[in-house]
């Protein structure tokens, strides 16, 4: 890990100024490409945390019904 952070402080340090123009549309796509990967990265993470979120809420519904129906069977 010292060795990447070297070298990466290293290579940052030792690059001079390119001098080169990027117009107004390659801004934009590169902009563009970075908030696209951003939200499929968001989707992603909803996607693998909600379903099984929504599974386990959905077999406690399913329980705490099944107890009631049970509870007023025994009621009556």
């Amino acid at each position: 890990m010292k060795t990447f952070l070297f070298l990466f402080i290293f290579f940052i340090l030792s690059f001079d100024v390119a001098f080169g123009y990027i117009g107004p549309g390659m801004g934009g796509g590169v902009l563009a490409a970075m908030i696209g990967i951003l939200v499929a990265i968001f989707a992603a993470f909803f996607g693998l945390l909600w379903f099984p979120i929504k599974r386990i809420l959905k077999k406690r519904k399913n329980k705490n019904d099944e107890e009631k129906s049970i509870d007023d069977k025994n009621s009556n």
